[in-house]
């Protein structure tokens, strides 16, 4: 899908445009010679964000001789990575609160003392046993 952005003042004007649209819009455009105040544009992907990473929006920026997608993300301050973590143990006392788990500082996130079992079917903690049991899918049929 190829997409159009307007350019004004040398700068990217509203948001882009899909190639369909464009031509019903601007019927007399050549899109394979655009002129000055138009330009090619690029979608790029939402970028993964870190556990302690703020995105922060996005720009259009000329990059080579088109326009793209400019993600902006910022790591958190030291007060926000705190607040976050503060956050997260609040929640957990307020909700799961199982005393066997752990905090884990670099997912901001709680830890089962024993890892969940990887073959497919579900599970559920078990805090008395300290363990992962499968749960009993009933057949309703």
């Amino acid at each position: 899908m190829q997409l159009y952005i307007r350019i004004k003042n040398n700068q990217p004007f509203e948001h882009p445009i899909l190639e369909d649209n464009f031509k019903a819009a601007f019927p007399h455009i050549d899109t394979d010679n655009l002129p000055s105040d138009f330009s090619r544009f690029e979608r790029v992907d939402y970028p993964e964000i870190g556990v302690y990473e703020v995105y922060e929006g996005v720009v259009y920026q000329q990059v080579g001789d088109v326009y793209k997608d400019v993600h902006q993300v910022r790591n958190m301050t030291s007060d926000e990575i705190a607040a976050k973590k503060q956050l997260t143990k609040d929640e957990w006392k307020d909700t799961l609160n199982w005393s066997s788990w752990t905090f884990n500082e670099d997912t901001c996130s709680y830890d089962a003392p024993v890892s969940m079992p990887d073959d497919g079917d579900l599970y559920r903690w078990d805090e008395d046993t300290t363990s992962w049991t499968n749960r009993t899918v009933i057949d309703l049929s």
